[in-house]
């Protein structure tokens, strides 16, 4: 029988660990998210999207064919690891794209949506988990070990770990293609400092600073401060405004700025752009 793709069931994002023992906690993996598929006509491995990465992930291909098993669909999270030991997509970028098979890449397993046949995706996540990591051998595919403690002491473990952050699952659950929040996301902060290039202030919206990371557009990060701070904000912005737009940037709301103000950021992790960010402090660069 010929196996075809499903749609992976995605966590949604949210600000807190779920509370209550009912949950299965998971480091939340910098990397891609892949389904890996085995049936008579071989191995594939697919992208979040569907489209077909074999080509690109032949290491694990090839490790994959040590599962003992006729047929199955594995979801999971391809990674590779930096020279701090933690998950990378930024090197997993040049991985997948490197002419060169990498031999740094993984696929952190977590769950299991067909065996043998046997379509598991009605099965209670707790018994759909221990049979995978049954299934697994050792090497570059490894299953994703649940966390023990509550939601809150997981998530502080992570943070303090300088990982991405965490997913919560609720046991019991069956797997349903599309978003879900049977399934949640809680992400990690990281802060640090940014050219200001930018400000938004629209009347009856929150005021927004836009930044650039390494001469790079990284998006918009609101402005909190108390009044005093916030004036004191305004006032070097005023001496700088008529720097250039940023190229691809169409904005006519925004002041752009010359440069020389440089902010320190708070932001979610693991994403293309800022992303729930807030500006902790500003300076004159030196």
């Amino acid at each position: 029988m010929r196996l075809k793709f499903i749609k992976p069931m995605e966590p949604e994002l949210v600000d807190t660990p779920p509370q209550g023992d009912e949950w299965i906690h998971e480091f939340k993996f910098d990397g891609y998210r892949t389904q890996l598929i085995k049936d008579e006509d071989g191995i594939r491995l697919f992208t979040k999207n569907g489209y077909d990465w074999t080509g690109r992930y032949v290491q694990l291909a090839g490790e994959a064919t040590a599962i003992e098993a006729a047929s199955f669909i594995i979801d999971g999270e391809a990674i590779t690891i930096n020279e701090a030991g933690l998950t990378d997509v930024h090197v997993l970028q040049s991985a997948v794209t490197s002419r060169k098979p990498s031999r740094d890449l993984y696929l952190v397993a977590f769950d299991l949506l067909h065996l043998n046949g046997h379509d598991l995706r009605n099965m209670p996540i707790e018994d759909r988990r221990e049979i995978l990591q049954a299934l697994l051998p050792t090497g570059h595919i490894q299953f994703s070990e649940a966390m023990p403690g509550a939601g809150a002491a997981v998530y502080h473990m992570v943070d303090q770990a300088g990982l991405e952050g965490m997913v919560s699952k609720r046991k019991g659950g069956v797997y349903r293609s599309g978003p879900t929040m049977n399934w949640r996301k809680i992400k990690c902060y990281a802060e640090k400092e940014m050219d200001i290039i930018g400000v938004q202030r629209e009347a009856g919206k929150p005021a927004m600073v836009l930044m650039a990371d390494k001469g790079r557009y990284a998006g918009g990060a609101f402005v909190t401060f108390k009044a005093d701070k916030r004036q004191r904000l305004w006032d070097r912005v005023k001496g700088k405004v008529g720097g250039p737009v940023p190229k691809g940037i169409k904005s006519d709301k925004a002041e752009w700025l010359k440069p020389g103000l440089v902010g320190l950021v708070k932001f979610l992790k693991g994403e293309e752009k800022l992303r729930h960010a807030k500006l902790l402090d500003f300076r004159e660069k030196s």
